[in-house]
């Protein structure tokens, strides 16, 4: 999972225990795809998700356009930190690649 992401940003803790990670896929020009973003439930709250989304995109270009999907239980998430809902958004789900008209 790692070793194809372009960026990878992790916080740890005093203990220097991992308890936030953010991965995205990027080409460094027009969009990034942050393809995860995880903190552990103890360590929410204290803006250690802003800041992994804060350097991935400073690592990217902050002139690319930061995309993610977000869990359904994360929807209210992304707009307390400023991130726009993008209405022009389409997807094919797995496993439903059959879907594509091909003529």
């Amino acid at each position: 999972m790692l070793a194809n992401a372009d960026l990878v940003a992790v916080a740890r803790n005093e203990d220097s225990l991992i308890v936030g990670v953010a991965r995205a896929i990027s080409d460094f020009a027009y969009c990034t795809y942050l393809s995860d973003l995880a903190v552990d439930v103890d360590y929410q709250g204290r803006g250690i998700g802003r800041r992994l989304i804060r350097m991935i995109h400073e690592n990217a270009g902050l002139d690319t356009r930061l995309i993610l999907l977000a869990a359904p239980a994360a929807t209210s998430y992304y707009p307390h930190i400023g991130m726009d809902k993008h209405e022009s958004c389409w997807t094919i789900p797995p496993l439903e690649g059959e879907r594509i008209k091909t003529s």
